[in-house]
């Protein structure tokens, strides 16, 4: 509308352009309405996270086909709804694919960033010297020693004697063990040689004997081994135990579960001599030394309880 041939008073053509302001307004209002509700209706489906496919293809063909259409705009609507959904669901999984990809990498970068520095590395010497002709001419020989020293993380010039080496404690617990077992070996082969041991069976009298028993074997032992050979000859020892028995050394009762052995290894001395000597001889000396202990051996006596203790 226009004011061409117009003839009225100025109110009237001012009242004119009012209206014709408001109505292109209105125009402009209907016209931004009308495409943000086409956007909305195109968008309808992507924001449609919590429901499946075909309640958001729903959603967003009723919202677009508000109103009278056609089948054919209804089925145009449609489809053209389906295939961007279908085209945001496809962005959608590859979006999540590359995010996953992409913290696996970031991942294995970040393990490989921290094993890298736990180990010494040589790294940029060696970039400063590929420039060089002497560097390019040695490059396969590097590689080929790098190949050969992969696991080597220490500096083989370096004293590293005082730091914690988990290969080196293993070898030294091996070495721990060998020499344990050798030494074990050598005890028992000790412990398996024959020692004669003379002693006295005393029943009121004396009776000088000698039998033959291990250096490993305890004083119970030893005195099992006396039995055997005294209950021919003494009768009151066939009825009795080894428990009943004593064997009195150098003046001291040795204990039943102490061997000859240990006896032995610790050079033990009673109060007349020593308890690592089981034979008899005497400490002939020309001259008397009293800071010299005597070294003469006497025969040990074997007793029987009833026969030693004192009566009540």
């Amino acid at each position: 509308m226009g004011l061409q041939g117009y003839v009225g008073s100025g109110e009237d053509v001012r009242r004119i352009r009012r209206q014709e302001q408001q109505l292109e307004e209105e125009r402009k209002k209907r016209e931004a309405e009308k495409q943000q509700r086409e956007a909305n209706v195109s968008a309808a489906g992507f924001r449609q996270f919590g429901k499946g496919a075909a309640e958001a293809l729903e959603a967003a063909l009723g919202q677009q086909t508000v109103g009278l259409v056609t089948r054919a705009e209804f089925a145009e609507k449609q489809r053209t709804l389906q295939e961007q959904i279908a085209a945001h669901q496809d962005k959608r999984k590859r979006d999540e694919l590359e995010a996953a990809n992409k913290a696996k990498e970031e991942k294995q970068a970040k393990r490989a960033k921290l094993t890298s520095k736990s180990k010494l590395s040589f790294a940029d010497d060696e970039e400063e010297d590929e420039d060089s002709p002497a560097a390019n001419s040695t490059k396969p020989k590097a590689v080929a020693s790098a190949t050969k020293l992969t696991g080597i993380g220490k500096d083989p010039t370096t004293h590293t004697a005082f730091l914690p080496d988990k290969e080196r404690e293993q070898q030294e617990q091996q070495l721990r063990e060998q020499l344990k077992q050798e030494y074990e070996l050598r005890q028992q082969i000790v412990k398996n040689e024959p020692l004669p041991v003379t002693y006295s069976y005393w029943d009121g009298t004396g009776h000088r004997r000698k039998v033959v028993v291990r250096k490993g074997d305890t004083i119970a032992q030893f005195l099992k081994a006396v039995k055997i050979q005294l209950s021919e000859e003494f009768r009151e020892l066939r009825s009795t135990s080894v428990s009943n028995l004593m064997y009195v050394k150098e003046d001291l009762v040795l204990p039943h579960n102490m061997s000859f052995y240990d006896l032995i290894i610790s050079k033990a001395r009673g109060k007349s001599g020593p308890l690592f000597h089981f034979d008899v001889y005497d400490d002939v000396r020309l001259e008397h030394d009293a800071s010299i202990e005597k070294e003469e051996s006497h025969a040990g006596n074997i007793n029987m309880l009833c026969c030693h203790l004192p009566s009540s």
